[in-house]
């Protein structure tokens, strides 16, 4: 891909970071290359973020419904999406221009909410890790009844509901004690928070269903939060329906980080050790199998 116009986003009040982006769209400017601080438009080539995961959250919604393709650097704490370590940026950079970029397709999801009795939407967000239905009110567990399309999944009893992507598996999902799903995949998790029920399990879904969710009973100081965002208030006999959205987030990878490196290096598996090579067998069959 051809490269001409690039948006630079920059993680919002932080003086240092808005500094690296001058930099970087100077040094873009050095290539022939036209870079905007903090605007996302039709007709860029690429957005590069600057700052941590939820800067890239934040703008997701936007890069994908332009297809505009997106490279996060971290300059924050995890990393998850902004896979790319501010040491390495003008390296992940230079590969992006020359056309040795990876550009991975990761889901996104739609959600709208639906007043009693009412067809017409209360707005539509789209989110690329997940969507969460919270109690606001410490004392007392909600119940949500839930449906995959016409279908009547459960009624959980719980302080609440995560639906997410793969890429957002490793969020609130997560801590919630839902799967690690692959972001290569495309899938609809639903985890449950603090069930009361030990039997309610989380559930991963085909990306073609429709999930319902909504209050079995009264409930005070419930919230819908999109990306981590307070979106809506929820209330008795609303309706939140999540789907795949129709476009997804082009994000650039890294070519020099594969996803199971990042999570040992995020999580702390085995001590974030280097891993370990294939088998000779195995590499063996991988490579008859490529031929």
């Amino acid at each position: 891909m051809t490269i001409r116009v690039v948006g630079i986003v920059t993680k919002l009040d932080s003086p240092r970071v808005l500094g690296i982006g001058r930099e970087l769209a100077g040094w873009l400017s050095g290539r022939g290359i036209e870079a905007k601080l903090d605007v996302i438009e039709p007709g860029m080539d690429m957005l590069v973020i600057l700052g941590g995961d939820g800067t890239l959250l934040h703008v997701a919604d936007r890069a994908s419904r332009l297809d505009i393709p997106v490279i996060g650097i971290n300059l924050g704490n995890l990393g998850f999406l902004t896979e790319v370590a501010e040491s390495e940026m003008y390296q992940a950079l230079e590969e992006v221009l020359s056309g040795r970029g990876c550009v991975e397709q990761r889901m996104m999801l739609k959600v709208r909410l639906f007043g009693e009795n009412d067809r017409r939407d209360k707005g539509v967000l789209y989110c690329l890790n997940d969507v969460a239905i919270l109690k606001g009110n410490v004392e007392k567990v909600i119940r949500l009844s839930s449906w995959a399309d016409a279908e009547y999944i459960t009624t959980y009893k719980a302080d609440g509901l995560i639906i997410s992507t793969p890429t957002g598996s490793t969020a609130y999902n997560l801590s919630a004690g839902g799967p690690i799903v692959h972001a290569g995949l495309d899938a609809i998790l639903v985890t449950p928070i603090c069930p009361f029920m030990l039997e309610s399990r989380p559930v991963l879904l085909s990306p073609q269903t429709r999930i319902t969710a909504q209050l079995a009973d009264s409930a005070n100081d419930v919230k819908v939060m999109v990306d981590g965002r307070f979106s809506w208030d929820m209330r008795e006999k609303d309706c939140l329906i999540v789907e795949s959205a129709d476009k997804p987030l082009k994000l650039f990878s890294s070519p020099h980080k594969g996803y199971f490196a990042i999570l040992r290096n995020k999580l702390n598996w085995g001590g974030r050790d280097r891993g370990f090579p294939l088998p000779e067998t195995a590499a063996a069959m991988l490579e008859d199998r490529e031929k």
